[in-house]
């Protein structure tokens, strides 16, 4: 098998031309997508795309190596969050070197982990291990892990029965075991349009989302007065935050609609949908009022995406093995964002979150994964190349 080393120059090299595809989530990431076919195909690897319904975007999956049970697969998402507005001090789609770090959208969430997943592939497509890899590369994930379902589903039916599913979100190299569903709404309230001065001739629908925003604010301060202190997770609480509104045409015009955007964060044992029944009902109710005064009226809940949560499995298959690799000790870690980690688990797989680059670093303006974290990434695959020998 190839040493840390050598693993290390080659992701960097991966690195280099995954960062060179812009996959931001709104746009389609198949030339990422035919990259890896193409790497893949040059060491005799067959690869499979699960498409999205349009064909703009791809999952891709594969083995490499025997076709055995007790591989192990390394999933990430393909896509990364905009750069828009952000004041770059370089092209974020040239990975670009600056003293130990290396910068450029996606360098942490998480192209630093598929490329350290691809350095692996020459070794083991050499037939050096009794057990597989598995790649497992997914789209849309940052906007409400939307891709991998279907992903999941073919590895399901098509794998042998892996050990454990590690999933590369950026952790700095240390084992998370858990991590909050996340859950988010959209909602569209439809008034009737009038002169602002004649309130009793029209209907704001501002003014009606603004009561509907209320029942969420209560809703969320509600949760936060009964979380659990012991939690693991920060803050230790179930989360609920509206992050998009948009209403109104004028200052004087009653506006015909206004829409709103939430989302709802739950650690595990938490329901979303009994948590969020309160404001259902006031969505109903309004709908009602709001219908009676003028038929085109109406308030409209769409449920955008729901994410489940990722339950620590105390010595679990994919615990034991990603602790045993990373050389972590460590207390049991779990995290307040939502990754594709809580599908994986709901499909049966054993499954871990450990992967190159810390969180606090992505999203941001000069994204950047320090070069320790390749090189711990590395050590880490060439111990995954050797347990699986």
């Amino acid at each position: 098998m190839d040493t840390a080393d050598q693993l290390y120059a080659a992701a960097l090299t991966h690195l280099e031309a995954l960062i060179g595809f812009d996959t931001t989530s709104r746009d389609s990431n198949l030339r990422l997508i035919e990259y890896v076919e193409a790497f893949l195909s040059e060491h005799g690897v067959a690869s499979r795309r699960v498409a999205n319904p349009e064909g703009t975007k791809a999952n891709l999956y594969a083995t490499v190596g025997p076709a055995v049970a007790g591989g192990v697969v390394l999933s990430g998402h393909t896509d990364v969050v905009p750069v828009d507005g952000q004041a770059w001090s370089s092209d974020p789609f040239v990975l670009t070197r600056r003293g130990d770090r290396l910068f450029g959208r996606g360098t942490c969430d998480m192209k630093g982990f598929l490329a350290l997943a691809l350095a692996t592939v020459p070794g083991f497509a050499r037939g050096e291990s009794a057990r597989p890899i598995h790649l497992a590369f997914s789209y849309d994930e940052e906007v409400g892990c939307l891709g991998a379902p279907s992903m999941i589903r073919e590895l399901v039916s098509d794998l042998p029965a892996p050990l454990a599913v590690i999933v590369g979100e950026p952790t700095s190299m240390e084992v998370v075991s858990g991590h909050k569903g996340i859950s988010t709404w959209r909602v569209t309230v439809t008034g009737h349009e009038a002169h602002s001065s004649l309130t009793h001739l029209g209907l704001s629908a501002n003014m009606i989302a603004v009561e509907l925003m209320e029942r969420l604010r209560q809703i969320a301060l509600e949760l936060e007065r009964h979380g659990d202190p012991a939690s693991p997770y920060h803050p230790p609480h179930a989360t609920l935050t509206i992050g998009l509104m948009q209403g109104g045409t004028a200052v004087n015009i009653l506006a015909r609609e206004c829409t709103f955007t939430f989302d709802l964060r739950t650690p595990p044992g938490q329901n979303p949908d009994t948590i969020i029944v309160p404001f259902l009902d006031a969505c109903e109710t309004a709908h009602r009022i709001a219908r009676e005064r003028f038929p085109d009226a109406g308030v409209a809940v769409i449920r955008r995406s729901a994410t489940p949560s990722f339950a620590p499995e105390p010595n679990g298959a994919a615990e034991m093995l990603a602790r045993r690799l990373a050389g972590d000790n460590g207390p049991t870690r779990a995290a307040a964002y939502a990754a594709e980690a809580g599908q994986f688990q709901g499909a049966g797989f054993s499954t871990i979150i450990c992967g190159p680059g810390s969180i606090e670093q992505a999203h941001q303006a000069d994204e950047f994964i320090a070069l320790s974290q390749m090189e711990r990434g590395a050590a880490f695959m060439a111990r995954l190349a050797e347990a699986l020998a």
